[in-house]
């Protein structure tokens, strides 16, 4: 078991070293800093929210309720539960790392294990996949594309291993579907999003 684990952490950093130093370019310095940046999304999110509240009201406002939860439980859950008890440090303040990480952005406290970046943007995509994407169809990949580029980008600024944008995207899933179950069942849900499935779904 400890064998294993050992293997799996050593995995780990040479993924962290292949993406890290391996992918380094120039214009992916100069834009993943802001990409992975939740501040950047503000318009996105603005826009989403007036979009919502315009076309549906009240029940748009109960969405964004919704999405607020699905937020602070991923954020909670990452940051207090889990990070806190595990304990791990940062790969920007690793030692036993065979390269220093690169100095792309402010390395910052707390701990890595799980990545909340990874966590929330995955609960809030996956929220958003099975239900309001359904109007996009094909379109919703995009949503989980969209994650997954902020995941990554931890990694390649050097503020968290794959195994945290990996553990916490799940644990953000995890958390958006189940968000999603009970909001679907609620009467204030937004119809428009199910119809597909007739009036019982």
């Amino acid at each position: 078991m400890f064998a294993a684990m050992e293997q799996l952490i050593h995995l780990d950093y040479a993924l962290f070293e292949w993406i890290h130093h391996g992918w380094q370019h120039p214009w992916l310095d100069a834009i993943m800093p802001h990409w992975r940046e939740k501040t950047t999304w503000i318009p996105m999110y603005l826009l989403g929210l007036i979009l919502l509240v315009r076309n549906y009201k009240l029940k748009g406002l109960y969405y964004v309720l919704a999405l607020a939860v699905v937020v602070g439980i991923g954020d909670y859950t990452s940051s207090q539960l889990i990070k806190k008890s595990v304990k791990r440090p940062r790969p920007c303040r690793e030692i036993a790392l065979g390269e220093p990480t690169r100095d792309l952005i402010h390395c910052g406290g707390g701990y890595s294990f799980t990545s909340s970046h990874a966590t929330n943007h995955f609960a809030v995509a996956l929220f958003l996949f099975l239900g309001w994407g359904r109007l996009w169809k094909r379109w919703r990949w995009l949503l989980l594309v969209w994650a997954a580029t902020i995941a990554l980008g931890q990694v390649y600024v050097g503020v968290h291993y794959p195994l945290d944008i990996l553990a916490g995207s799940l644990l953000g899933c995890a958390i958006g579907a189940l968000v999603h179950a009970v909001y679907r069942r609620r009467r204030w849900r937004i119809a428009d999003f199910y119809e597909e499935n007739g009036p019982n779904a």
